[in-house]
């Protein structure tokens, strides 16, 4: 394969940073493709040259101690241990604003499955990929691609990912490549019932009914995404994912033991570590808003690494894009001492201002401040 991205020398003729970017997407081999073809120093696109906001943050050398563990052993079955749960809920987003789970009930040959399984089409050949690879999703399935936003951000990612919506229409096996097509269906119904658990615990840490968060839709869609990042010949030099918070009500995370991913917590970027068995829990940007601020969404990013690949399989819950409901701070919450600090928009409102911040650190939240 041809280079399709020059590498930053110093005495480069000038450099047309959409050209190359537009060459780059038009191989449709990814990031991944580029280490096929040999390439041993970062290309230019990929170059963070200008600091990204929040990067004169410290980052701790060594994860803390007390990062979050929630056991949800007993949740089901046990009318103690569930509101204990909760209560470790609002302290954890009250302190951190995210954590890890265990004892969620899916099974460690699965997890590891589904991490092969997301590996393995990765590693498909270049040309098998290519009939997947595409950046208009609009009535595709399961769609591959090279950075969501590839032709917005100032620097390139390092990092492909594929995407598939699982629900709420179920998924024809057939448009799924064979070579992950069970495990993802299966890790999808594990998906949705733990993140249907996640939701009523939440409703009940907000003192609402248990349903009242489902009702509202925020488990509609389940969208997954497959996230490969290739081992970086310059990590110091590159952005695996940038800073950002999540477009969604609910992300769970199942990550590999590479590492990378970082949170920030009290002004220092904290790395997540990798536990065997655990998933990692954010909540997105608008079950803040619906909250009204009460569990809040948390700036995170992905750091790449010279070892690799890292894989990590994301679920995300939120409303289908054309769902016609307004989401806005949920009335039973509010109070004189507690008014809505944001307006009413619906998620298709919600998305286009977050896509408009091209992921670059510029809270798309802001838009709906009162």
């Amino acid at each position: 394969m041809a280079p399709v991205a020059s590498v930053a020398t110093g005495n480069e003729p000038q450099y047309d940073r959409k050209t190359e970017v537009k060459a780059f997407d038009e191989t449709k081999a990814g990031v991944k493709g580029l280490l096929d073809a040999g390439v041993t120093e970062l290309p230019r696109i990929f170059v963070k040259e200008q600091p990204e906001l929040l990067d004169h943050l410290i980052v701790e050398e060594e994860p803390p101690s007390d990062i979050p563990i929630i056991d949800l052993h007993g949740v089901n079955d046990d009318a103690k241990r569930r509101k204990e749960i909760v209560r470790e809920i609002l302290d954890v987003f009250e302190s951190w604003g995210y954590f890890q789970i265990i004892n969620h009930g899916i099974p460690q040959n699965m997890l590891d499955e589904i991490i092969e399984g997301v590996r393995k089409f990765h590693e498909l050949d270049t040309e098998v990929k290519k009939s997947y690879y595409t950046r208009d999703v609009q009535g595709k399935k399961f769609t591959y691609s090279s950075n969501f936003y590839l032709y917005k951000g100032p620097v390139t990612n390092w990092r492909d990912t594929f995407s598939v919506p699982m629900a709420p229409n179920p998924v024809d096996p057939q448009d799924l490549p064979e070579i992950c097509r069970d495990i993802m269906i299966g890790y999808s119904k594990e998906m949705m019932r733990l993140g249907h658990t996640l939701f009523e615990l939440f409703s009940e840490a907000l003192g609402l009914p248990p349903n009242h968060l489902q009702d509202m839709d925020c488990s509609e869609q389940l969208l997954l995404l497959g996230h490969y990042y290739p081992p970086c010949p310059e990590p110091e030099k590159a952005i695996g994912i940038n800073n950002h918070k999540d477009n969604d009500f609910l992300t769970i995370l199942l990550q590999d033991h590479i590492g990378g991913l970082q949170v920030l917590h009290h002004d220092k970027w904290v790395e997540v570590p990798y536990r065997p068995g655990a998933l990692v829990i954010n909540t997105g940007d608008l079950l803040q808003l619906v909250s009204n601020d009460k569990l809040k969404s948390v700036m995170h990013r992905v750091q790449p690494k010279k070892v690799g690949p890292r894989i990590s399989v994301a679920a995300f819950f939120r409303p289908v894009k054309d769902n016609p409901r307004l989401l806005g701070p949920i009335k039973e919450i509010l109070s004189e001492d507690n008014p809505p600090l944001y307006r009413d928009g619906t998620t298709k409102e919600y998305l286009g201002a977050y896509v408009a911040t091209g992921q670059d650190g510029t809270p798309a939240l802001d838009k709906f401040k009162l």
